[in-house]
């Protein structure tokens, strides 16, 4: 896509402001990393891949000026922050634990020469993960046969990565090699980052994307329209259990009713050994009120109860096979996600 989802320029982390796709393209730009916590908790940005990269830049600013035990302290501050906004996507904490490796190794450095060390850790991330984006997305395309239709969910796309995109990048990469793709888009309820942000990065690209409610998937996999669901990930357990958006889970169990296979697009980052199965998974409960208003305006009854957990678990033996950058696994997914790891 011509606009990013996050950058570093001029010592300052950019993002384009998600909240307000499709209807309004504005950049925020943040120079501290309480801006950047705060962005990442309000979901300025968002998508387990990008959330990690703002977090290693947040690092990177909250750093600077900072060395030897003062810069140790200050990470701790730092890191204690921005792990706080989002506890589900396990990208966020392997970044900021990444750049606190960077920092123990350098604190013999004065602060400009440190400053500079952690920077260039940040930026190095983004560019891992866009590299890694492109590696899953060719692999992921080939399970995709020629004029191939995807129903994905959530918003796996650029606007969730580096850029490139998870689900999407599969997308991509398909049509890269001339497969011609088209995609249904879950709207995914109650943020909507279906029919306001994969819709648009397609459109966007000039790809074929279709956009249906929710609860009309199952009407549409039962059509036989559907070749394979493709959604990214927040988590992914050990065993393969996945966390993802609310709404994959029962959309897995669809899937597998319909006989359609279930691909999960995974960077290795967002795949945890050290999580045995999904019951370990944190799951985030956000805000009621995005259950009961919309766009400010009430449309529920006010001092109504809420439940609004932002994911939930597919259980491995629903999902067909995991896509990583290092190639594709298939169950047992304990031996070959591990498998997979350890090449990396």
């Amino acid at each position: 896509m011509a606009v990013k989802t996050i950058e570093w320029r001029d010592d300052s982390v950019r993002m384009i402001d998600q909240r307000l796709l499709p209807s309004r393209e504005t950049i925020r730009i943040y120079k501290d990393y309480r801006g950047v916590a705060e962005a990442i908790r309000t979901m300025v940005i968002r998508g387990a891949p990008a959330i990690g990269v703002a977090a290693a830049m947040g690092v990177a600013l909250g750093l600077r000026g900072y060395a030897g035990a003062r810069a140790k302290a200050r990470f701790n501050v730092v890191a204690k922050a921005l792990k706080a906004t989002r506890p589900t996507a396990v990208n966020l904490a392997w970044a900021v634990d990444r750049m606190g490796r960077v920092l123990e190794a350098n604190l013999s450095l004065d602060a400009d020469r440190l400053f500079g060390r952690v920077r260039a850790e940040a930026i190095a991330i983004y560019k891992e993960d866009l590299e890694a984006n492109h590696a899953l997305g060719r692999f992921g395309a080939e399970l995709l046969s020629d004029s191939s239709t995807v129903l994905t969910h959530c918003n796996a796309g650029a606007l969730a990565t580096a850029g490139y995109g998870t689900a999407l990048g599969v997308v991509r990469a398909a049509k890269e090699a001339g497969k011609k793709i088209a995609v249904f888009a879950d709207e995914t309820r109650p943020f909507l980052q279906g029919s306001r942000l994969t819709a648009w990065e397609l459109h966007k690209d000039k790809i074929p994307v279709t956009v249906i409610a929710d609860n009309m998937a199952a009407t549409v996999l039962r059509s036989g329209r559907i070749d394979c669901v493709i959604v990214g990930t927040d988590r992914t357990a050990a065993n393969g259990d996945v966390a993802n958006k609310i709404g994959t889970y029962p959309l897995a169990v669809m899937a597998r009713r319909h006989k359609v296979p279930f691909y999960v697009a995974a960077p290795l980052s967002s795949i945890d050994l050290n999580c045995a199965s999904g019951d370990q998974i944190p799951i985030e409960e956000r805000s009621g009120l995005e259950l009961t208003e919309f766009k400010g305006r009430q449309i529920a009854p006010k001092g109504v109860a809420t439940f609004n957990p932002a994911f939930d678990v597919t259980p491995h033996e629903l999902v067909t096979a995991i896509i990583t950058e290092r190639g594709v696994a298939f169950p047992p997914y304990k031996k070959s996600l591990k498998k997979l790891k350890e090449r990396s």
